[in-house]
């Protein structure tokens, strides 16, 4: 089955007064100026549609659903006075899954080149209906038909791959290296006058409730509206620890465990759990409290990337995050190890002649 065309949206901040006022972080002329949270309800929606024109094909009356968000890296920083483009594509098909590829951009305008914002990767599920009795759906298989998007499939299994390394890896011991880090988080708090930065002190929480305004399908709350409060609660979160201002650098991962229901009571609960020389790892946990408060369940967990910046965009120095207990230990060495990783994998990209 051959794949649909790419599916383009065009949020039109150079015109459009009011939009870019909407879309404003700061009532100030400061560089990366866009709200990041609302581009991720642009980003989810736009998955959905994406992957819909696939599915349709074959099951006219299917629903999906966000499984995941394997990556979101950002590139560059918006500019607030440019238009945004989104470009998604289905990259790769399994069983009753698929992946959508969102590149969000700049394009090109009088004396400005493009620039390339972020590139996004979700994990779609085809849904028989919206209701309690819904079924996975088998998707018709493709084969890629020219190298790019053989290089697009071929990525797309790299990036499930990489994932299942992840929660291999995490219940891996520590390396003798990494328990010698460890070592000494915990042994700085025991100096005399120690006035280090705890993992315990890095954590806020904020509470909404959810109304029919935030409905997507019938009963059931917009996975993008969700992930925008998530994510606005990881960056106040992530104050606690960054001197300047914390900007987005990545959405590591989110899962979307349980869908939230219409007047279900929403606990974000975020965490700062490390610290690198310039970034911070948040983690933030969405809660669902039924609206009878008989069910409490993980709705979705998140993980985000910050770097500390002036208001330049220099990066500039984060204190380490010290932790004191077997938790907040495995917190830490996780986005250590997830830091490492994307540390390596920059390195590999720009090639030895670019160190």
């Amino acid at each position: 089955m051959a794949l649909p065309d790419d599916r383009v949206l065009t949020v039109p901040l150079g015109a459009d007064p009011s939009l870019r006022r909407r879309y404003m972080l700061l009532d100030e002329d400061v560089p990366a100026n866009v709200r990041f949270g609302l581009i991720l309800e642009v980003l989810d929606k736009l998955a959905e549609e994406a992957a819909l024109d696939y599915v349709r094909r074959t099951h006219p009356q299917a629903r999906v659903v966000t499984a995941a968000i394997d990556n979101i890296y950002v590139r560059s920083a918006a500019d607030l006075h440019r238009d945004l483009v989104f470009r998604a594509r289905v990259n790769f098909v399994g069983r009753t899954s698929l992946e959508v590829g969102i590149r969000v951009e700049h394009p090109a305008g009088p004396g400005l080149p493009a620039a390339h914002i972020a590139s996004c990767y979700f994990t779609m599920v085809a849904r028989s209906t919206a209701g309690a009795g819904a079924e996975s759906l088998v998707l018709p298989a493709f084969e890629p038909t020219d190298a790019l998007a053989l290089r697009r499939w071929e990525r797309a299994i790299a990036r499930r791959e990489s994932y299942r390394h992840q929660q291999h890896q995490a219940l891996e011991p520590p390396t003798r290296e990494e328990y010698l880090l460890l070592a000494a988080l915990h042994a700085a708090q025991d100096q005399p006058g120690f006035l280090g930065l705890l993992a315990r002190d890095c954590v806020t929480s904020g509470w909404e409730r959810t109304y029919p305004e935030h409905e997507n399908v019938p009963s059931k709350i917009f996975g993008g509206h969700l992930i925008r409060q998530a994510y606005e609660q990881s960056t106040i979160c992530a104050e606690q620890v960054a001197s300047h201002r914390p900007v987005i650098v990545a959405v590591n991962r989110i899962n979307f465990v349980q869908p939230v229901r219409m007047g279900d009571k929403l606990q974000f609960l975020s965490r700062a759990v490390y610290s690198g020389r310039t970034s911070v790892c948040v983690e933030t946990d969405i809660i669902r409290v039924s609206r009878d408060r008989t069910q409490t369940n993980l709705s979705n967990s998140c993980v985000f990337t910050f770097a500390n910046v002036d208001e330049g965009l220099r990066l500039q120095p984060v204190p380490p995050i010290h932790p004191a207990t077997y938790a907040e230990d495995a917190r830490y060495l996780a986005a250590q190890r997830r830091h490492a990783a994307r540390v390596a994998w920059k390195a590999g990209r720009k090639g030895p002649s670019q160190g």
